[in-house]
């Protein structure tokens, strides 16, 4: 079994800073893409960055430039930098990650989730 747990949420103000991680556990293989989503009351998940295994990057328009995704292999976790945080940020943020296990291939998997609340 495959759990993604996420951690590193929480309250801060305008302009602040926060970092989350997203660790990956159980029987698996190897991970392909990771990313994160978030989704705020009253409105669909959107994606909010995303990293393939290399290192390629790939984020929404509204986070560009303030954001930051990277990973650790190694570690099997995700991470995602968030700076500059505005009032508009906040939301549950998910992380997803593209599984391989011994007996499953391609599975996407979702953590639990972790609130971020920007205070003006």
């Amino acid at each position: 079994q495959v759990q993604l747990v996420e951690s590193g949420g929480g309250l801060v103000q305008a302009g602040g800073s926060l970092r989350l991680s997203c660790a990956a556990s159980g029987s698996i293989f190897s991970i392909n893409a990771m990313g994160w989503y978030r989704q705020a009351p009253g409105k669909q998940r959107e994606l909010v960055a995303a990293i393939t295994r290399r290192g390629s990057t790939n984020y929404a328009d509204s986070v560009k430039g303030r954001f930051t995704i990277s990973r650790d292999n190694a570690k099997n976790t995700v991470y995602l930098q968030m700076n500059s945080l505005k009032p508009e940020d906040t939301a549950v943020y998910y992380c997803n990650a593209d599984i391989n296990t011994r007996t499953t291939w391609g599975l996407d998997y979702w953590g639990q989730g972790t609130q971020v609340t920007v205070s003006s």
